[in-house]
């Protein structure tokens, strides 16, 4: 039961005996194989679960590595992809007690993608993906959705995409540039107007990870990348196919503004939006009016969001079950 999404971080220690000294830990046994001491209390029923590390090719070649979790041998259940992307921030395994009890108890699988401007592989790996190397970071995402499509471990209508802040941002795009690779989407405190980011709140403070809007140059490649212009109803071509998308924010937010996600799903719903599964279809906004970049004051109000956000998701995912 000790397995979970990933390995735990660190371990439940007793308090130490009379006289302060710890027990001597045992020696492996006599057969050379390592013996358990101890592990974290189990947080949900991992019994079954494994993970295992894949990799995807992305456009340019590079090989992006992923993490998926899931019950042994299953395939084509409601998946769920985390992804951040961004700031030299890593995304590692972890034992994540929420995903286990809201996802994998459920019979899903849940993968971490290790995208271009995290800092799982140092500065080299995060700096390709700053400024105008954002895309490279958007193109690794699309290819660990098409590399988990093409090994037949998921279709993409029961593939959703979830990420906060920066990874809102990354949400955004996916939603702009590969609508037919996902079921749905969360976003959560996203970034989405990449014109006006640095004028608003925490955004002046960003222009060294994603460039300056008034400067011409910059704003070239910015305006690739920013959802809310991407998704502009006046563009003569016409719209593929959108899943459903859930944006979540904090009135109090002070880093993001809420108004990225206010006017993005504003402008999103005065797009025909194709009826989606159990008629889940359009945009959709939730405002705490609390919670700062957290979205939430308290465990109760996360609790309550992470409920929201994976009932979403499973509704939109598991159609047809």
């Amino acid at each position: 039961d000790g397995v979970g999404v990933g390995p735990a971080g660190g371990c439940l220690l007793p308090p130490p005996p009379a006289g302060g000294r710890l027990p001597t830990a045992q020696p492996a046994s006599s057969s050379g194989e390592a013996s358990l001491l101890r592990q974290l209390v189990s947080l949900y029923n991992a019994t079954g679960v494994e993970t295992v590390q894949l990799e995807a090719i992305s456009k340019d070649g590079t090989r992006v590595p992923y993490f998926l979790t899931r019950r042994q041998g299953v395939t084509n259940v409601p998946t769920l992809m985390y992804a951040y992307g961004g700031f030299g921030i890593p995304v590692l395994p972890a034992y994540l007690a929420n995903v286990g009890v809201a996802w994998l108890e459920r019979g899903g699988a849940y993968v971490e993608a290790n995208i271009r401007g995290g800092g799982e592989f140092g500065p080299a790996w995060s700096n390709t993906a700053r400024k105008a190397g954002r895309l490279k970071a958007y193109e690794d995402l699309e290819a660990v959705a098409d590399d988990l499509s093409h090994q037949g471990l998921v279709a993409p209508d029961r593939l959703g995409l979830f990420g906060r802040s920066n990874g809102g941002l990354l949400v955004g795009n996916m939603l702009a540039r590969s609508p037919h690779r996902f079921g749905a989407l969360v976003g959560e405190v996203p970034l989405l107007d990449m014109r006006i980011y640095h004028r608003l709140l925490a955004g002046a403070s960003w222009i060294a990870e994603y460039g300056d809007p008034d400067d011409p140059p910059d704003w070239e490649h910015l305006r690739q990348m920013s959802p809310y212009h991407m998704m502009d109803p006046s563009r003569s071509e016409p719209f593929l196919r959108k899943p459903p998308v859930l944006f979540t924010t904090s009135t109090r937010d002070d880093r993001v503004h809420p108004g990225h996600a206010r006017k993005m799903v504003c402008r999103l719903q005065t797009i025909p939006w194709s009826p989606g599964p159990q008629d889940i279809g359009g945009a959709y906004l939730y405002e705490s009016p609390e919670g700062g970049h957290s979205g939430a004051t308290s465990i109760a109000a996360r609790a309550f969001l992470r409920t929201l956000e994976y009932e979403f998701l499973w509704k939109c995912l598991s159609a047809g079950e």
